[in-house]
Order: C-alpha cells, then structure tokens, then sequence
C-alpha cells in the first residue's frame, strides 16, 4: 500500500512528496523544489533509500532540488523531455535529469506501479503521476483551480483539453497537487469550474 509523505518547501511553497510502499524500504521523490538537505534528512529518518526522484514539470521551483538530491543519492531523474524547450528563466538554468517520460508510460519503481500521464498545458511536458489511488498533479491540477498558462511555455487550449481529460476519469483519486491542500477527484468534478 502506498505511504505519502508530504514536504511544503520554499518560498512558493511548493509540495514536495516522498512516496513509497509500506513494506518497501526505498522511495521516490516528486518533485523536490527546494530544501534538499530536507529531503534527504526526513528520507533517512523514515528509513528510506531515494531510488528515483519524479517530476510533474520544470518550472525551477519543482527542480532546484534535483540535482543536490542526485548527487548524494545517484538516483536516476525523470522529466518529459518537452520540458527542455522551456526558457532556461523559468527552469533555473540546464534542467537536470537522466530519463525521460513518453507518454502512457507506466514505471516500476521502490516497489510501486506508477503510471505517467501527459497533461500539456501548464508547461508543454506537464505529467500527472499515478499510483495506485493516488493522483500527482504536478501544477495541471489544484483544489478548486488548475495552472496558469501566462507564463512562457504556457497553453490555454492544451491546459483545457488535459483537463478534460481528468475530468473524464471514473476512479476517485486522492489528488496531490504541487501547491496547496490535497482533494479528491470526486471533489473537483463537482465544485472545480475548470474541471465542470
């Protein structure tokens, strides 16, 4: 069964989630903004080894951690390769990572299923993660709202169509998303104007 552990971290106040099976001693770390030192503090106090660290998107306030977190840990790093077409302003510099995504890609890692998901919109290489009953969202999703798409890389009508298509699914996940409080599915069908 799946255990979430959630970090809210830096000055965006960005979800950080270290995810791993209850019987399973290794973990994966979705986007890790900042703080790494924090995040591989509370991994080694919950007895965790980072196998992979998982990223919904580039925007530099999900990466800053990644390459920190890589080094100490030699974990491989995931990303959608459009990320790259990104200005490097709004990804701090370089995006690091040694594996990409493609799209319906499903992931066998510390012991858990993870299937990805493409949600374009936010960024052109949005993913959402799922697993199990679990949904991460990256910023495609939130509780009561969804991502902007003012921002280079942006897409108003991608976004849209990437929502429809959450908004389409029939299972009820737990929805994590990269800022503010977590929600259901269910939830944001019935009150979320963009998903209605």
């Amino acid at each position: 069964m799946i255990q979430v552990h959630t970090l809210t971290l830096g000055l965006y106040q960005t979800n950080c989630y270290l995810i791993y099976e209850s019987s399973c001693k290794r973990c994966c770390v979705i986007d890790p903004g900042y703080d790494p030192d924090t995040v591989l503090e509370t991994a080694a106090q919950l007895g965790l080894t980072i196998e992979a660290v998982l990223l919904t998107h580039g925007h530099f306030d999900h990466v800053g951690g990644v390459k920190d977190i890589a080094a100490e840990t030699g974990c491989d790093v995931y990303l959608s390769i459009q990320e790259t077409t990104m200005p490097p302003a709004m990804t701090a510099g370089p995006l690091y990572y040694t594996k990409t995504y493609t799209p319906g890609q499903s992931l066998s890692l510390a012991g858990l299923d993870i299937q990805v998901m493409s949600t374009p919109g936010h960024t052109p290489g949005s993913v959402c993660l799922l697993v199990e009953d679990c949904m991460f969202s990256g910023d495609t999703l939130f509780a009561g709202s969804c991502g902007r798409t003012d921002l280079p890389g942006g897409d108003w009508a991608a976004i849209t169509h990437s929502l429809g298509r959450l908004a389409s699914m029939e299972t009820n996940y737990r929805v994590f998303p990269g800022h503010g409080e977590a929600t259901t599915l269910a939830a944001e069908k019935r009150y979320n104007p963009y998903l209605r």
